[in-house]
Parts: C-alpha cells; sequence; structure tokens
C-alpha cells in the first residue's frame, strides 16, 4: 500500500510540474507578445515616466535584478533607465513580466495602435 501511495503522490507532483511549465510557457508567450506591440504597434506618444515603467519592468522581466553598475553623471539618459530598471529589484522575473503584459494593454488602451 505504501509503493501505491507513492506512485499517486508522485503522479500529482508531475502533474503540477506540468500544469506550471504550461503557465510559464504561457507567460512567456504574452510576454513576447506585449513586447512586440509596444516596439511595433503602440503609438509612440509615451510619456518619459512610461518608457521609463516599460524599460524597468522588460529589463526586470527578462533579465532579473540590475547587474550592471549605475552610469556616469553625465549620462543623463542612461541614469534614468538605471535606476527605474533598479526600482524593480527584488520583484521576480514571472511578476516583471505579468506586470509589463498588464502595463503594455493600459499603453493600448490610452495611446493606442499604429495602422
Amino acid at each position: 500500500q505504501a509503493y501505491n501511495c507513492l506512485i499517486h503522490f508522485y503522479k500529482r507532483f508531475v502533474s503540477v510540474l506540468e500544469i506550471e511549465k504550461k503557465t510559464r510557457m504561457g507567460l512567456e508567450e504574452d510576454f513576447q507578445e506585449a513586447a512586440d506591440a509596444v516596439s511595433n504597434k503602440i503609438k509612440k506618444t509615451m510619456s518619459n515616466d512610461e518608457l521609463k515603467e516599460v524599460y524597468a519592468l522588460f529589463k526586470q522581466g527578462s533579465i532579473g535584478d540590475c547587474n550592471t553598475s549605475r552610469p556616469g553623471m553625465l549620462d543623463l539618459k542612461g541614469k534614468a533607465k538605471w535606476d527605474a530598471w533598479n526600482s524593480k529589484k527584488g520583484m521576480s522575473q514571472d511578476e516583471a513580466k505579468q506586470k509589463y503584459i498588464e502595463f503594455a494593454n493600459q499603453l493600448k488602451e490610452k495611446h493606442g495602435l499604429i495602422c
């Protein structure tokens, strides 16, 4: 009976792993679609704050925590991008991807799509 219990546990464990893998794959596909929309389909009327948020969530979702040193004081754009990404430190990549997808959808509504 212990053997049957172990087999049952193993089957349930494998099933949970398969569901988790499918969920992650779906998230990754949705993330890539959102990135394509932001890069190629949403009208380029985003504010600087929106651009920084898009950048930060994309980098956090793609790479994870900021892994570079802060740019020098003369590189204002680089510092702004670095600060935005670094503000997401500690957020999981999956959470950042989900937030990116949600933000991209908000941007589509607000700015519209390129025809």
